[in-house]
């Protein structure tokens, strides 16, 4: 026989509202049990009997619960029976709590319907009190076999139904149903996965879906569950006209040409957020809110664009510390809106103790392809190994960034000017360059799987009494890659796993060896985002009289497990990591030798970004390093 069982979740009440009439019994039970008054001996029995039991629960609870079932269900009851709530009960005889005991299993029951159990033998049994110790509660659960999914069907109504366009969006809801047949059934997961289903509808051309009907059918005889879920798309929707709200200085052109929504476009929430963090990260505004209006239906759609405009000049200040670069002090002020031309500039004095500069970037709205004009300038003094190099950089090109692709083309002049003992000669360039970078992370704050790109590739001339022509080429590459959850099949929906991040960057400079190329155009690696367990920027090439200096070529990669701490069986917000990072840097390809640093730490998930901690030994200098890093730098 085919039964079905709905799991309730209102359980708890009929056991709460008998605990209530208990509470009330000894305050109403002012007559005997044959309805005659109570004589003035059998008040005072009453009274003292009363002071007795609430001494008794003064001295602490009325009774202890002991739970006997497999761990999981025994967290799950420990956190969720209602019974443990009574103890504090004032005056609780034994007949009193006997009379809770059949409504206390009643909820053990339904709460083990939710975790897929819907045939449990579960026994609630009264101990009598050991010398000191309070009565004791046993509740015994036998939980049985679990019920499994063995069939699920999503059927859908509305335009989506039909329209050859959705096919894909159906498919992939489909596609992405997490309670798949095979599978255990559980209340929570049974949610997930309407819930996640109701998302993908609503995410791209239906915004208005809705869930119109879903059923589980469970037959206890056979530990079973059908699965059924209807949904209704309602209308396709796209983009309406856009009604922006909240401007003063800058013009509508703007937000929309940073938007990129034209009217008619399919409605997609994901190219809305796209758009709301465009115009968010741009700068101009402090706060942005696109909502798109369908009150009106899909033939009147309006996207509502509601902005804040930032101050027209601002200016921060910074102070911190750092492992690599030491104490850190900087100024930086912003005018958003230049006088006649309207650019952006930013001006930024920096203070390290291995560097020190002041430079400026002035920066032209977008046009209509969110590609930018872009020039700065900028004077420095810098260590480069064993050596200081005063170095001037002009730089004017065109910039186009998007959620996840970054390009710019500029030209730059560069001089450097190095100083200390038999230092490398002074030298200046002209180049062309191009920047390329792509990033496919799982998480812009946190990645976890995905992988970034980045292509840097330039060309110019040495400028001075003698030209040489050069190229300079540098790639790097970060990737995530998961490694399962700790908690295995169970744990699968915790956001962060067990997971290798893999790094690597090479570069060259390609020149005849003649050629006198500025230092700032070199290579040195080291330090907490290159090569742990080394000094900043301290491997470069050996000079022969045992300083340090840039060189033509590098490379470096780097290994980590990155693995989730658990305590008590939560993931909390700590990784623990363990890595090994090897980098070299020579003036030919061959004479390329890694100096490698191993070592551990621990990663805490920040509510703005991962901080890192991390104790690093540098295998060619034998010293322990500490190390600190915070967010992914990509």
């Amino acid at each position: 026989m085919n039964r079905s069982r709905t799991c309730s979740r209102l359980g708890w009440l009929p056991l709460s509202l008998l605990a209530c009439a208990l509470l009330q019994a000894p305050a109403t039970a002012q007559t005997a049990a044959d309805g005659q008054a109570l004589t003035p001996e059998q008040r005072r029995a009453q009274r003292q009997a009363q002071r007795q039991a609430t001494t008794t629960a003064d001295k602490g609870p009325a009774f202890a619960v002991e739970i006997r079932a497999p761990k999981d269900i025994q967290d799950v009851l420990t956190r969720r029976l209602e019974l443990p709530r009574f103890a504090e009960l004032p005056g609780l005889d034994d007949n009193e709590l006997a009379r809770l005991l059949p409504v206390a299993r009643k909820n053990a029951e339904e709460i083990l319907a939710t975790l897929g159990y819907f045939s449990p033998v579960v026994t609630i049994e009264q101990a009598p009190a050991v010398a000191a110790e309070p009565r004791r509660v046993i509740v015994s659960v036998d939980p049985g076999q679990p019920t499994q999914v063995t069939e699920v069907r999503i059927d859908f109504t509305g335009p989506i139904a039909t329209e050859e366009g959705a096919r894909a969006q159906r498919e992939k809801i489909e596609a992405l149903w997490t309670l798949r047949p095979g599978m255990r059934f559980t209340q929570s997961e049974w949610d997930a996965a309407k819930l996640a289903a109701l998302r993908e509808l609503t995410t791209v051309r239906y915004p208005v879906g809705k869930l119109a009907d879903s059923r589980a059918d469970i037959d206890p005889e056979t530990h079973s569950a059908r699965l059924s879920v209807t949904l209704d798309s309602g209308p396709a929707f796209k983009v309406g006209d856009m009604v922006i709200s909240g401007l003063d200085r800058h013009s509508a052109e703007l937000v929309t040409r940073l938007a990129q929504l034209p009217p008619g476009e399919t409605y997609d929430q994901t190219r809305m957020l796209e758009a709301q963090q465009r115009l968010s990260d741009s700068g101009y505004f402090d706060s942005v809110y696109l909502s798109l209006d369908t009150s009106g239906g899909p033939e009147a759609t309006v996207m509502r664009v509601k902005v804040r405009e930032a101050k027209r000049q601002k200016l921060i200040l910074g102070l911190g510390v750092n492992t690599d670069t030491g104490l850190r002090f900087s100024m930086e002020h912003t005018e958003h809106q230049l006088p006649v031309i309207g650019w952006r500039a930013v001006t930024k004095l920096l203070y390290e103790q291995p560097k020190k500069s002041l430079g400026t970037e002035w920066t032209a709205p977008p046009d209509a392809n969110l590609w930018r004009w872009r020039t700065s300038a900028q004077v420095a003094r810098e260590e480069s190994g064993s050596f200081e190099v005063d170095s001037l950089l002009l730089r004017a090109g065109r910039t186009r960034a998007t959620e996840s692709v970054d390009r710019s083309y500029f030209l730059q002049y560069e001089r450097a000017r190095n100083t200390g003992t038999n230092p490398p000669p002074d030298a200046n360039a002209l180049s062309a360059n191009y920047v390329w970078t792509r990033r496919d992370f799982d998480s812009r704050l946190f990645p976890t799987s995905g992988h970034g790109l980045s292509l840097d590739v330039g060309g110019g001339v040495t400028v001075g009494d003698t030209r040489y022509p050069f190229g300079r080429l540098v790639g790097k590459w970060l990737g995530y890659i998961p490694l399962g959850h700790p908690g295995g099949q169970a744990d699968r929906n915790v956001a962060r796993g067990t997971r290798i991040a893999a790094r690597a960057e090479l570069g060259a400079v390609l020149a005849n060896e003649a050629a006198n190329l500025p230092t700032t155009q070199l290579f040195l690696t080291g330090g907490d985002n290159t090569v742990r367990g080394y000094a900043y920027r301290s491997i470069g090439v050996t000079l022969p009289d045992g300083q340090t200096a840039a060189g033509r070529y590098l490379a470096v990669g780097s290994l980590e497990l990155q693995r989730p701490i658990i305590i008590d069986g939560l993931t909390t917000a700590w990784d623990f990591v363990a890595f090994v990072d090897a980098g070299g840097v020579a003036d030919k390809p061959q004479q390329l030798t890694a100096k490698v640093g191993v070592g551990a730490g621990a990663q805490w998930n920040s509510p703005i970004g991962p901080l890192q901690i991390d104790l690093a030994w540098g295998v060619a200098t034998q010293k322990l390093r500490l190390n600190l890093s915070m967010g992914v730098l990509f």
